[in-house]
């Protein structure tokens, strides 16, 4: 019997798929199980491929379009324009080499991004049919790493941040993120109003979902567009995949968004 994904959705827009992968509806195993697409943390090769074609199915797509940067932690952007499929496989993952957002306007392409822990923003911008996936860690979110996609959908797309909608996805949350006091610093330094996103207990923890949101704010997209997941995927390891929890050496939640094909 051919695996069936269980996706957790988002709606964003009409003609648009919203989502992140849970762990069920795969054929992984131990720290993998059930459903991880991404090659670049141990997984059996056979398995992460038997994952992506059953997405492909439920999406209706061909699997080689569904795309995942190999994310280094940075602020990087990648636009997957009309050629990209001309190119050789080796040359699109060369192009998605070292990443961490990545956007595009055509149809019938998956984009999204890798995580277990770190946080996954999704833009949608309605008027011009253009999405972004973004990988926001605490590094990139130090980086501003979500205030850059905005600017990078406007310079690539015209996108107005008034009009484009969000969704934040499954991350860890405040109460499960402690860090160290140079982390700490790292986002004072960085300009953050550490009383509304940061809490002292025995160690200080970082709310990187408000980060995130407060970026998607500065920029313009309003309030009312912006949806939180509001799940700890530290304390959700059941449904969820966590590095902090289960090791580096475990699955990855994939959060994507699609415009579908218009017929």
């Amino acid at each position: 019997m051919k695996s069936k994904p269980q996706l957790l959705s988002y709606d964003i827009a009409d003609g648009v798929r919203a989502f992140s992968t849970t762990r069920h509806g795969g054929v992984g195993q131990g720290p993998y199980s059930s459903f991880n697409i991404n090659h670049y943390c141990g997984d059996e090769p056979a398995a992460v491929n038997a994952n992506k074609e059953a997405l492909a199915r439920e999406l209706g797509i061909a699997s080689d379009h569904i795309l995942m940067p190999h994310q280094i932690h940075e602020a990087a952007f990648r636009i997957v324009g009309p050629d990209f499929f001309l190119l050789k496989p080796s040359d699109r993952d060369m192009l998605l080499d070292g990443v961490d957002g990545i956007m595009t306007s055509e149809q019938g392409v998956c984009i999204g991004v890798s995580t277990a822990d770190c946080i996954p923003v999704l833009l949608y911008d309605a008027a011009h049919h253009a999405a972004c996936a973004v990988h926001a860690g605490w590094r990139g979110t130090v980086q501003y790493i979500t205030m850059k996609a905005i600017s990078e959908m406007r310079v690539a797309f015209g996108s107005d941040a008034s009009a484009l909608h969000a969704v934040i996805g499954p991350g860890i949350l405040l109460e499960s993120f402690e860090v160290g006091h140079e982390v700490y610093e790292e986002f004072a330094q960085a300009g953050f109003d550490m009383d509304k996103v940061a809490r002292l207990y025995d160690k200080w923890h970082i709310d990187l979902p408000e980060c995130n949101r407060q970026q998607l704010v500065a920029s313009g997209v309003l309030a009312e567009n912006i949806q939180m997941a509001g799940i700890d995927t530290f304390a959700a390891t059941d449904d969820f995949f966590s590095a902090r929890r289960l090791g580096k050496e475990s699955g990855r939640i994939y959060t994507a968004i699609m415009i579908e094909q218009q017929t």
